[in-house]
């Protein structure tokens, strides 16, 4: 077997597969699977030179006279081409271990839903330089990206050293990476997951949902920056692909077939018949419709709603479990989740202030779906006598928990093929997705969820992409009373009575 290795001409054979390979690579680098084939064949033959001639090679290099001959030189450039070889195969195919404590390099798995589910190439140009704070966590992220998916393309782009480049992108501050994908374009300038992933899906379609909000009751307005209005949460849907706009139903006549949801987002004044008419008449049609009111709304929405069934309930939730530490037993921390599109890959609680519960009429809605997404916990109440934050406990009129705050509605039997299935989502409050709080871990996840199902986007529900860095722990009442009673009172005590009798123990010797 060794005689006949070494009648074939395996160092010519392996030395020209490894130039075909790399030349392959130049000319054609989208068919890296046959670099890889034609490569891997040349280190086969490369080391089976060496075994074949191994015995040569040991002869010719204990003699003095050719130890710094051509002989000695062509094995050494041949070792050097093996390792070559497995470089390059190595830095294509290479395997990646995140050994980080949160898996801070590793992508979510929703966005590798994403990532397989890319239509077309995407090209990301990075304009940084290594010394900007953003270089490595860019490339770190992007390395990832571009291993899940061979259609994402990835180029770092130095705007100092070419400022052409630059120039012709616009570019006018370092760390800004340009998504680009047929004909659009977008720029990102954090390099965090969600933005990324956000981007991809963003450049990767060519229409955009259209979501509405409803104005003329005393909603906060959209591009209301204080703490009321939802100017972050318009950021946080654009940011998601949606072009966000506003709808008045006292000026038009019917809600535009382009709308793929209608928001109604803490309405203060009650609706005109006429008003109702048409938002009945664009569910009828398969519309979709998000609907957040808070307790304290005079919109008076019943005349809408019991048309499928539903229904806001009176009085305002408390909850003496499941709230914010150290805070009133109105500010509600939701911890219990069902099983729902929507909530499935809910991780944070989610922050609701001030909330009233959700009620559902199985006869009225016999033919609709009613699956409660958020509720109390078993320890809570719809307070009937409350005026503001002002409650007043009264066990007869008061309805006791768990109750739902948030609920989704869809019906039971599909629509006729090629018509849209209409849905609804109703919210016993606004203000857990104003300016103020929808950045609260959960907060600003619960709100996109949501409106991906209402949009039947089922790659903005995939997407939950957050950094993966630590977050607070928001303990409940009684874990707080826990933790102060170990932490502040039994460690210290058992420190100290251990403490005594060591003292005492030395004193007898």
């Amino acid at each position: 077997m060794e005689m006949k290795l070494k009648t074939i001409p395996l160092g010519v054979i392996g030395t020209s597969l490894a130039l075909a390979g790399m030349i392959g690579y130049h000319l054609a680098p989208e068919h890296l699977w046959v670099v890889t084939a034609v490569e891997g064949l040349a280190v086969i033959c490369l080391i089976l030179f060496f075994v074949a001639h191994a015995e040569t090679l040991k002869a010719i290099s204990s003699r003095r006279s050719t130890r710094m001959g051509a002989n000695s030189l062509l094995m050494v450039l041949l070792f050097i081409g093996i390792l070559s070889i497995l470089n390059f195969l190595a830095a294509r195919h290479s395997i990646r271990w995140d050994l980080s404590e949160n898996q801070n390099f590793s992508l979510a798995p929703e966005s590798h839903r994403v990532i397989r589910s890319l239509p077309r190439e995407v090209k990301i140009t990075v304009f940084t330089r290594e010394k900007d704070p953003g270089y490595q966590t860019y490339k770190e992220r992007l390395d990832s990206y571009r291993q899940a998916s061979a259609k994402i393309a990835v180029e770092f782009v130095d705007p100092e050293r070419h400022p052409k480049v630059a120039q012709s992108y616009g570019i006018t501050r370092s760390d800004t990476a340009v998504f680009e994908s047929g004909t659009q374009t977008i720029r990102v300038t954090n390099p965090s997951e969600a933005e990324l992933t956000s981007a991809l899906i963003r450049v990767s379609k060519d229409d955009k949902k259209r979501i509405q909000f409803l104005e003329g009751h005393g909603e906060p307005g959209i591009d209301n920056r204080e703490r009321t209005g939802f100017s972050l949460a318009k950021e946080i849907l654009t940011k998601q692909g949606y072009e966000v706009g506003t709808l008045s139903l006292l000026t038009q006549t019917a809600v535009p077939d382009n709308t793929s949801i209608l928001v109604i987002a803490g309405p203060r004044k009650p609706m005109t018949s006429e008003e109702l008419d048409r938002i009945h008449a664009y569910i009828d049609k398969g519309g979709h419709l998000l609907l957040m009111v808070d307790p304290d709304s005079q919109s008076d929405l019943s005349p809408l709603l019991k048309r499928w069934g539903l229904g806001l309930g009176p009085g305002m939730l408390v909850d003496f479990q499941d709230r914010l530490a150290q805070g009133e037993p109105t500010v509600l921390l939701v911890r219990t989740f069902t099983e729902h599109e929507i909530t499935q890959d809910l991780t944070a609680a989610v922050l609701f202030p001030l909330a009233r519960h959700v009620t559902f009429d199985e006869q009225l809605g016999k033919d609709w779906d009613f699956v409660q997404l958020a509720r109390t916990s078993a320890n809570s109440r719809a307070v009937i006598k409350a005026s503001g934050r002002i409650i007043q406990l009264n066990e007869k009129e008061d309805i006791k928990g768990p109750l739902p705050m948030a609920a989704a509605v869809a019906p039971k039997v599909p629509p006729a093929e090629g018509r849209p299935r209409p849905a609804m989502v109703i919210i016993g409050n606004s203000t857990f997705a104003s300016n103020a709080f929808v950045n609260f871990p959960g907060n600003s996840d619960f709100f996109l969820h949501t409106a991906a199902w209402l949009a039947q986007d089922r790659d903005m529900i995939a997407i939950g992409p957050r950094d993966q860095a630590l977050k607070p722990f928001v303990p409940n009442p009684i874990q707080e009373r826990t933790l102060l009673y170990v932490q502040v009172i039994f460690l210290p005590a058992v420190v100290l009575i251990t403490g005594i009798n060591v003292w005492r123990k030395r004193r007898r010797l």
